[in-house]
């Protein structure tokens, strides 16, 4: 790699500092709001299409649970050793270089961006669903629910992580409604077909139809890590990391297996199989005509929570790498209450843009593959920075290494191959987005080595 690529810049460049003011209850929130999002409400019924058999759609969401399990231990460590602000993006840069964590921190920035977008659209699109009065307005009400939660995390960290905390208590607390409600009476006519569906009984068949649902879980369960971001805010990291991450992973597999559950329980597998929206299916069976409205309320709360974590979490990115002089030193720029206001500000705008175009389309395909690419590069820091830098500390040591890392590297490698394998168009956007990285970062590099020159040159007061 070229000298320039490795090059760092001279000082810092920070306006304002962010607030050390976090602990264990706002991790906890934080991932349970990423996590818990949009997927949970559509993936059961996509998964019971391929699979057709209760016992295989819990053994394949259980299945995603451990992903997200090791994935979390693993990150854990990183996050607990190098407790800055940043994530994916500090970890990749400690361990590859400078290029390596600009392209790490620009993916990971522009998929959450993109899930953004995506998220302020299905808000709309629930709520006109939940007040027909509102057909027609449904990217209105998207932009005004980002302008809101702009604003609250504009005002602080304070204000965000509070809103954080009340809004995942309510969407967890909903769930666990929903799901006491599909157990309390007996559905009549359930039966739990424990047997596979005809069409899966050759091997060949149930591989693909087993590794296609596990692909749609695993993107499901993304969002177990949104605690990384926040590790330079937080007053004690070192403890409260692991316990908020291991607490909040356990929690989300809880949820998710026992909705699933909730949903074998209550449907038969033909109308499981064939549902776009199964919960809303479950509730208005158990609930009756208010049920549907209930599922809508969740949706809402689901999504706010989810919009919310993105929000807090994508400026400390853009602020990690402005700090290190990969982006412009206006990023860098944090107001009163502990927020990275500029950096804030450039991704909702981003985002508004996106949802006003309704040209997130692709974008969202190549998030899928980004995604991925963010957890490799994770997992395969932890590997070089064992070996390379044994001597930093390492509050939290990976459980299961270097066995758990193995499993979900490959699981990981093996997940992008397959998409890009059946989403070629989008892989190929995703190389030109990877692509023009490197003259950005040769950019940026250059703009910093000018700057720099001319602080060095500027007369001392």
């Amino acid at each position: 790699m070229p000298s320039a690529a490795r090059a760092a810049p001279a000082e810092p460049r920070v306006k304002g500092h962010l607030l050390r003011i976090l602990g264990v209850g706002f991790g906890i929130a934080v991932i349970i709001g990423g996590t818990i999002g949009s997927g949970i409400l559509r993936t059961p019924g996509e998964v019971a299409g391929r699979l057709h058999s209760p016992s295989l759609i819990l053994t394949v969401w259980l299945l995603g649970g451990l992903y997200a399990f090791l994935g979390t231990v693993s990150v854990v460590e990183l996050g607990t050793m190098l407790p800055v602000a940043g994530g994916w993006y500090v970890y990749s840069r400690r361990s590859m270089g400078p290029y390596a964590g600009f392209v790490v921190g620009c993916s990971d920035w522009m998929m959450q961006t993109v899930a953004v977008s995506y998220l302020a659209v299905a808000f709309g699109e629930f709520a006109t669903q939940l007040l027909p009065q509102l057909a027609g307005h449904v990217k209105l009400i998207g932009l005004a629910l980002l302008a809101v939660l702009m604003l609250l995390n504009w005002i602080g960290l304070r204000s965000g992580s509070r809103t954080q905390e009340i809004s995942s208590f309510l969407k967890a607390l909903a769930l666990v409604i929903f799901i006491a409600a599909c157990f309390l009476p007996k559905p009549a006519g359930t039966v739990l077909d424990a047997t596979p569906h005809a069409a899966l009984t050759r091997a060949g068949s149930l591989l693909a139809a087993l590794v296609l649902a596990l692909q749609a879980v695993i993107v499901t369960y993304d969002g177990w890590y949104q605690a990384i971001y926040f590790t330079e805010e937080d007053k004690d990291p070192t403890k409260s990391l692991p316990r908020s991450s291991l607490a909040a992973v356990f929690a989300c597999i809880a949820i998710f297996l026992l909705v699933n559950l909730a949903l074998v329980y209550v449907l038969p597998m033909a109308r499981l199989s064939a549902s776009q929206m199964p919960l809303a299916d479950a509730a208005a069976v158990v609930l009756g005509a208010r049920g549907r409205e209930f599922i809508l309320l969740v949706s809402l709360l689901t999504v706010v929570s989810t919009i919310n974590a993105i929000v807090l979490t994508t400026p400390r990115i853009l602020f990690a790498i402005g700090r290190d002089g990969l982006m412009p030193a206006w990023l860098t720029s944090v107001n009163r209450g502990g927020t990275p206001a500029a950096a804030l500000f450039t991704g909702t705008v981003v985002s508004a843009i996106l949802v006003i175009s309704g040209t997130f389309d692709t974008l969202i395909g190549i998030a899928s593959i980004l995604f991925v690419m963010v957890y490799l590069s994770g997992f395969i820091s932890i590997v070089v920075l064992r070996r390379r830098e044994p001597q930093l500390s390492r509050p939290f040591k990976a459980w299961f290494y270097p066995w758990g890392n193995l499993l979900v590297l490959l699981a990981s490698a093996a997940f992008l191959v397959g998409a890009v394998i059946t989403d070629l168009e989008d892989a190929l956007f995703t190389l030109i987005f990877v692509a023009l990285t490197v003259p950005a970062y040769f950019l940026m590099m250059r703009l910093n080595r000018a700057a720099a020159a001319q602080e060095s040159q500027a007369p001392t007061m």
